[in-house]
């Protein structure tokens, strides 16, 4: 079987009709548990602080999570109409394949992410945030004007000004800052900017951990559908520890709270924290492994044949 020629020597694979219809219902059937109750809700009107958080923070649908695609370097033959409809895919002598250019888009966009992600994994994680950036959010706002107001608040707000002024904020990440009261962002120990992003940001930061799912998309579909949904479930459980160690009642949802206000739940917290960076740092390195593969993939043209990458 001949396969579309690429100015990467390494091998393409090539994925047959029979394998890539087996591993797209595999991530379907996957993903259901996720979508579905997402999909439920919003037929209902209804929201969820914790479910809807990675559906409606980062700006992806349940179709662009739910459909499967194979990453960029593999070729699925047979019958590949559906995968052409897509304008990052091109026609290859037996099937289709992700074009890297296409899908990578500005490469200023990618080495971007391959330098947040390198950078994160070489910092040193910190573990004395204690998930106070949520209660950064709420700090001297009253219940009907803070960000869940729906849900109550397990503490009073005189309460929760008390803690965050005991506790202090070591918030390093700049989408969890920019979220704050103006009262408790002159209280943090940093100004994350975007600009500084790539020297603060740290791999013990549960909002870090769930923006390798960000990392992913943007680079939709020349990341494989497989390690996206890893990405995806991890910050799931990311969120998760995120909101229970808030100052909101979650406790009507399931949610136990991490009470973080105390010693021993700010223990529970960093050990949470050191969970979470355990299974990310192998995300990191498998997302950044594939970035930079597609970055190799869209240099090597121009560098050409028998040069080598500076």
């Amino acid at each position: 079987m001949s396969t579309s020629p690429v100015a990467d020597p390494r091998d393409r694979t090539a994925l047959p009709e029979s394998d890539w219809r087996d591993r797209e219902h595999a991530h379907r059937e996957r993903v259901q548990p996720w979508v579905a109750p997402r999909q439920a809700r919003r037929s209902r009107g209804e929201t969820h602080p914790v479910d809807d958080f990675l559906f409606d923070y980062y700006p992806y649908s349940v179709a662009r999570l739910t459909t499967w695609h194979p990453g960029h370097g593999t070729e699925v033959t047979g019958r590949v109409d559906r995968f052409l409809q897509h304008p990052a895919y091109r026609r290859t002598p037996d099937g289709a394949t992700v074009d890297a250019g296409r899908a990578a888009g500005r490469g200023s966009r990618l080495d971007l992410a391959i330098r947040l992600l390198e950078s994160t994994a070489r910092r040193e994680p910190e573990f004395g945030c204690f998930g106070m950036h949520e209660w950064a959010m709420v700090y001297g706002l009253p219940q009907p004007e803070i960000r869940h107001a729906s849900q109550p608040l397990r503490l009073a707000p005189d309460e929760i000004v008390d803690i965050v002024d005991s506790v202090g904020l070591r918030c390093t990440h700049i989408d969890a800052y920019r979220f704050f009261t103006p009262a408790a962002a002159e209280r943090n120990a940093h100004r994350p900017t975007r600009t500084t992003q790539p020297d603060l940001e740290q791999p013990g930061c549960v909002h870090a951990t769930m923006d390798l799912y960000k990392y992913a998309q943007w680079f939709h579909p020349a990341v494989s559908s497989e390690l996206t949904a890893d990405c995806f479930e991890l910050a799931r459980q990311a969120r998760e520890i995120d909101m229970r160690a808030t100052p909101y009642d979650l406790t009507d949802l399931g949610y136990e709270p991490i009470r973080v206000e105390t010693m021993e739940g700010r223990r529970e917290y960093a050990h949470a924290q050191r969970d979470l960076l355990e299974r990310a740092t192998v995300l990191r390195e498998r997302l950044t492994s594939a970035l930079e593969d597609l970055r190799h993939e869209i240099l090597q043209p121009m560098i050409g044949p028998g040069s080598s990458q500076p």
